[in-house]
């Protein structure tokens, strides 16, 4: 099978999925009426809006969770080339920890691991 017909066919399966997708949809929906359509979050009705503001504490969690999670991104990668960039890639990845650290750091100084 040539690459054109493997691309074509893999676009002719996503857009039979698609299709499927918004079928199985229309067929699923019960009630257009807003007040009856509530969507459904654990069994509980939804507290606020969707669109309400979040509490400022809030960000520092983010840039906590942000600096775990951009290590790991890099890191994995990081530990294929290690042996052959040598010593550069060493300084390199320290280098990008300590500023992730200093991110965890400044978290840490707003308050972000404290929950009371």
């Amino acid at each position: 099978m040539s690459g054109f017909a493997a691309a074509l066919s893999l676009f002719g399966v996503v857009l039979l999925a698609v299709a499927a997708l918004y079928g199985a949809a229309r067929v699923g929906r019960v009630s257009s009426e807003p007040l009856t359509a509530v969507p459904f979050g654990s069994g509980l009705e939804p507290g606020e809006h969707a669109v309400s503001r979040f509490h400022v504490r809030w960000y520092a969690v983010t840039m906590l969770f942000l600096a775990f999670d951009m290590e790991m991104v890099f890191m994995y990668p990081w530990t294929r080339i290690i042996s052959a960039m040598g010593p550069s890639a060493v300084i390199e990845m320290f280098t990008f920890l300590a500023i992730l650290v200093a991110g965890v750091v400044y978290a840490w100084r707003e308050g972000a691991l404290r929950w009371t």
